[in-house]
């Protein structure tokens, strides 16, 4: 399960940008003609279809082209090949990326994914297999990340690193010190409803994660708050090595 990028991130800022560049009228026209179109289609088509000049219709079709909306491919509308076949065409269609933003960032998609996971766990207590997916989810999270840290990190840095992954997820924490609170839930609309089922994985998620880190002496807790996430975490001193 791969995971997101935060609100700062290049990748979040194209997605931003991709949709933005459909708030102009003649653009999103063209991108809508495109989507209901049955094959890709070319300058001269996009053009007559919404009513502008060719030229028009090629400037902003290559700048959704540019933006990762549209994919272009170049061939011979008529057909033919060989002499008197005519010039190569630049045809567009719809790319198969995703454009998605979410303010406050949501994570659905993850926890569809931990569900489905659960559902095919045949131990029964549906909660446990819920949180045992999420703790797995957690546990890779961090030790994926783990190894560039170094032999034996501080527990300050192992806190701001299980913050910035944290953040990726959507959680979007808030460090006072030693005290670690998540002020947004990426799975805000499905918690409302099933508060228990997921502030159980959240929690779980969290301890997955401290536990791929090594992060050893940060005690994680249910401590729902308004306007925030229900976890909380608070750091100790970490156990001397033995």
């Amino acid at each position: 399960m791969a995971g997101s990028d935060s609100l700062d991130s290049p990748d979040v800022a194209a997605q931003i940008s991709a949709i933005a560049a459909l708030n102009e009228p003649i653009r999103r026209a063209l991108y809508i003609y495109i989507a209901q179109s049955a094959g890709p289609v070319g300058r001269d088509e996009a053009a007559q279809a919404v009513g502008i000049s060719r030229d028009l219709a090629a400037f902003h079709l290559d700048k959704l082209l540019e933006g990762g909306l549209l994919d272009a491919e170049y061939r011979r509308i008529s057909g033919r090949s060989g002499p008197g076949a005519g010039r190569t065409a630049k045809l567009y269609r719809l790319s198969g990326r995703e454009v998605r933003v979410m303010l406050p960032e949501r994570r659905y998609e993850l926890v569809a994914e931990l569900m489905a996971e659960a559902l095919e766990d045949r131990g029964g207590d549906q909660q446990a297999a819920l949180d045992r997916a999420a703790r797995r989810f957690g546990e890779t999270l961090g030790a994926e990340t783990r190894p560039g840290l170094g032999r034996r990190p501080s527990l300050n840095r192992l806190l701001e690193h299980a913050c910035a992954v944290l953040r990726d997820q959507g959680f979007e924490p808030l460090r006072a010190d030693r005290e670690i609170r998540l002020r947004n839930c990426p799975f805000d609309q499905i918690a409302r409803d099933h508060t228990a089922l997921v502030c159980g994985m959240n929690l779980a998620l969290v301890e997955g994660l401290l536990a791929g880190l090594g992060a050893d002496g940060v005690d994680v807790r249910l401590d729902p708050a308004p306007g925030t996430c229900c976890i909380a975490l608070t750091a100790g001193r970490r156990p001397a090595a033995t």
